[in-house]
């Protein structure tokens, strides 16, 4: 059994593992003292060595990588022909958040069938694949498990499958946030969730069958300052469809593990009604308060990376003195830094937060 699979059962593992968003090469040099784009392999073994609880993959080679570049002279942000801006980000460069760009009003967006469409492998919807047919949804997902496994995972395995639009994002990546905006107090709204809710009942459906013990299921519900839309929306629109999908995982003996940027704070106990074993998502979140109230569930994100880029030794340790408190009240605890750990986060405070937890994070 996995320390994984313990921490997402509320089982309380010894050692408190890390579920961490990476994306920071200069800090992988800096810990590995291997440079990342040279040797991009050897860097990331060595890095599992030193810190194996970030579960980071290794490249199959040691081919180097080209070091990003923007094209100015400060390396952080950039403008192309059609004025889109571009940022670092990872060993890369950001794209441009053009959603919903295909869509002039909202009668034109009113007039899309997200059914009629069925494949979505050319539309930028983050879930650009097509749903029209089921059983090849099926062999698409379950291509990327073992054979052996049949369609059961190992006993005790954190074996994860996930999906980004469980509901929320779906017409935001469609429609872009001002047509969102505009258009999802208007009746003709319901036609548009309930036809995006019967595409995600056949990934639902695909999902029950696969050999995994649990699925991460991502909407971006709330900001850093609460929720998007109002308690009475949520509960017409989405909620009800997360009820309904995540039953039918429960029923397969799969668990939910609800992914969130931003204070989760308004809508923590409805993700728990609706069925999910726990959340991830970010410090902004009052974490203590969701353990109080949620016996043993899992809960990821409490670490903030605005602490470790101040780099004060003192104010990472009570950092990760606060997170192992709520570790205490929640057999489901993660360490995890939820508002990412980009490419410019100083590597010095990162090796701060990652020692500490090797010295610090178990019961």
């Amino acid at each position: 059994m996995d320390e994984r699979y313990m921490a997402f059962m509320g089982l309380a593992p010894r050692r408190i593992p890390h579920w961490e968003h990476w994306s920071c090469p200069d800090a992988e040099t800096y810990l590995a003292g291997i440079d990342y784009y040279e040797h991009p392999k050897l860097c990331r073994e060595r890095l599992k060595e030193l810190y194996p609880m970030l579960n980071l993959p290794v490249p199959a080679d040691d081919t180097p990588k080209p070091r990003p570049s923007l094209g100015l002279e400060d390396e952080t942000t950039s403008v192309d022909e059609d004025g889109c801006h571009f940022v670092r980000w990872g060993d890369g460069k950001s794209w441009h958040w053009d959603w919903g760009k295909r869509f002039a009003s909202v009668e034109e967006a009113f007039s899309f069938s997200p059914l009629e469409q069925g494949d979505f492998t050319h539309i930028p919807v983050v879930e650009s694949r097509d749903y029209s047919d089921e059983e090849r949804l099926y062999q698409e997902y379950r291509s990327h498990y073992p054979a052996e496994w049949e369609d059961k995972a190992p006993e005790g395995s954190s074996a994860t499958v996930g999906f980004y639009n469980t509901m929320f994002m779906w017409p935001l990546l469609m429609f872009g946030w001002e047509l969102f905006m505009e258009m999802c107090l208007d009746e003709r709204f319901q036609r548009i969730m309930d036809e995006f809710a019967e595409i995600n009942r056949r990934v639902f459906r695909v999902f029950a069958c696969l050999p995994v013990h649990f699925v991460v299921c991502h909407d971006d519900i709330v900001t850093a300052r609460g929720p998007v839309c109002s308690p009475k929306w949520m509960h017409r629109y989405i909620f009800p469809r997360y009820e309904e999908f995540w039953g039918m995982l429960k029923a397969a003996g799969k668990e939910v593990l609800f992914m969130a940027d931003g204070c989760m704070d308004r809508y923590a106990d409805d993700i728990f009604v609706c069925g999910a074993r726990g959340i991830i998502t970010e410090p902004y979140t009052d974490f203590k308060t969701i353990a109080r109230n949620h016996q043993d569930c899992f809960l990821a994100g409490e670490g903030d990376n605005r602490i470790l880029t101040r780099n004060d030794p003192d104010e990472i340790k009570a950092m990760v003195l606060n997170m192992l408190e709520t570790a205490n009240m929640t057999g489901g605890y993660v360490m995890s830094i939820g508002n990412h750990i980009p490419w410019n986060v100083t590597p010095e405070g990162i090796k701060r937060y990652l020692d500490l937890s090797v010295e610090l994070a178990h019961r």
